[in-house]
Order: structure tokens, then C-alpha cells, then sequence
């Protein structure tokens, strides 16, 4: 997509986190965890509130995390590809999302997924074409917390690290932001923890989509 005239700040570039900042997922979350927690581990509750604290990082390096088997990732994904209609862009997203285009602005997703699984989510939700780069944890060194996918982001989207800005619902995002010297945004409007977000000490707060809107001056 062609970009209309430079935005009126020195802002230039938005990397964005996907689940619970672009989409809204977790309910599909919940179902997957616990379908491969039943398959792999066995009958009994899946630790879903435990798994969430962890979100925004790389599914195998959260079951390390965790002790729970690495095995589980294969009927996660399984699960998430079958549930992937299941999956809503926030309302909103993508209105402001065309704005601030409009106003100038570029766009990459840095997520805990992995890329092809982010890229075919976006795709089957129409919006893919919006995002200059996506990039999934499994295509960088070392993921969130790390800088490595933020960092790979600004290099895709020719950025420096002053002229852009993280969004992202989850402490791992906001300590890759960091770690790449990026500007940190906390989005409160999905499932996470707000109070953990806002105790990590975020450079923004953003409570509705809308408010991205302000960034572009």
C-alpha cells in the first residue's frame, strides 16, 4: 500500500503484538490448551490462567517454562488452525488501523506465534494486505522478551528505533520494546493483565483502538 504523506510526528513505523491487541483469541486459546493438555498431559484442568501470564512469548519456550511437555504444541497448533474461524478482529482495529495509514504511518506484527500460522490468521481475516511485514517468533534468534523480533521489524521496515513504537497487551512485549529501544504501548482493551501491564511501566496506555489515533499527532 502506498503511503499518502509522511505523519506529522517523527513517529514513521507501529509494530504491533497480534493476539489480544489486533485479534481477539483467547477463548480459542483456551480451547486449544486444553484439547493438548488433555491429549499430552491427561484428564484434569488445563493451567490456562497460569499459561496466560506467559503470553507474547513463544509457545515451546512457555511450556519450558511451565514443565509442561513440548509435545504440546503440535495439538495446539492443530487446534487453532481447526478454531481458527472462531478468531474476531477487535472492533475498531480496523478502521484505525486504515486511518493511520492514511496519515502516513507503517506497520509490522511481531508475534508469539509463528509466522506462517500468523500470516494465514491474518489472511483469513482479510486485513493481512495492512501490515508491511509479519513476523512470527519462530523466524528470529531469540523471541520476546529478546529485542531480536522488534529489532527485525525496524530493519524490514527501513525504521530507527526513535521513529516507532511497540503495541502490545502483554509484559514480554513491553520488555522487547524496551530491550530494542522502542517506545512501549500497553493495550488494555483485551484479556490481559492490566495491572501487570501498567507495574512494567509502559511509555503509553492505550484503553481503545481509537486512542492509537493520538500517536500520529
Amino acid at each position: 500500500m502506498s503511503l499518502h504523506h509522511p505523519p506529522r510526528t517523527g513517529l514513521r513505523a507501529i509494530v504491533f503484538d497480534l493476539d489480544g491487541v489486533i485479534v481477539d483469541s483467547f477463548e480459542v486459546m483456551r480451547k486449544a490448551f486444553a484439547a493438548a493438555y488433555e491429549e499430552v498431559v491427561g484428564p484434569g484442568p488445563a493451567p490456562f490462567a497460569e499459561y496466560s501470564r506467559h503470553l507474547g512469548r513463544y509457545f515451546p519456550d512457555i511450556m519450558r517454562e511451565m514443565g509442561l511437555p513440548l509435545e504440546m504444541e503440535g495439538p495446539f497448533v492443530r487446534e487453532s488452525y481447526r478454531l481458527a474461524d472462531e478468531v474476531k478482529i477487535f472492533p475498531g482495529v480496523t478502521e484505525v488501523l486504515l486511518k493511520l495509514r492514511s496519515d502516513g504511518l507503517r506497520f509490522a506484527v511481531a508475534t508469539g506465534k509463528s509466522g506462517v500460522r500468523a500470516r494465514s490468521l491474518l489472511e483469513r481475516l482479510k486485513i493481512l494486505h495492512l501490515f508491511d511485514h509479519v513476523i512470527g517468533s519462530d523466524e528470529v534468534p531469540r523471541p520476546k522478551p529478546a529485542p531480536d523480533i522488534v529489532l527485525r521489524a525496524l530493519e524490514l521496515l527501513g525504521v530507527v528505533p526513535e521513529h516507532a513504537v511497540m503495541a502490545g497487551d502483554a509484559v514480554t512485549d513491553l520488555a522487547s520494546a524496551r530491550s530494542a529501544g522502542v517506545r512501549s504501548v500497553a493495550v488494555l482493551w483485551g484479556e490481559s493483565d492490566g495491572d501487570a501491564l501498567l507495574a512494567a511501566g509502559p511509555d503509553l496506555v492505550v484503553r481503545t483502538p481509537e486512542e492509537l489515533l493520538t500517536l500520529a499527532g
